[in-house]
């Protein structure tokens, strides 16, 4: 294994102490993600379906949010409580 090399400028990131809450950006990966449902997100955050969809709405430009939510209308992996198995 190679010994990674930084430039003699590198400054690292200063480590932060986790505070054990989600992060919008957080939430946001989640929700993205097709394997994530709305009942998994609710599970490790506590935020309702509704309450995502608000926290996309405010930090994404109007066109994410609106080609996200094309996406996930409907979708069966989004919404793990109504699927047929």
């Amino acid at each position: 294994m190679t010994e990674r090399k930084f430039p003699d400028d590198f400054i690292p990131a200063i480590p932060r102490a986790d505070t054990g809450t989600i992060t919008p950006s957080e939430i946001i990966a989640m929700a993205w993600d097709d394997d994530t449902s709305f009942d998994n997100i609710k599970l490790q955050s506590g935020l309702s379906e509704s309450n995502v969809i608000k926290i996309m709405q405010n930090h994404m430009k109007p066109s994410s949010f609106r080609m996200w939510r094309k996406r996930v209308n409907g979708r069966a992996s989004k919404h793990e409580a109504k699927r047929a198995d």
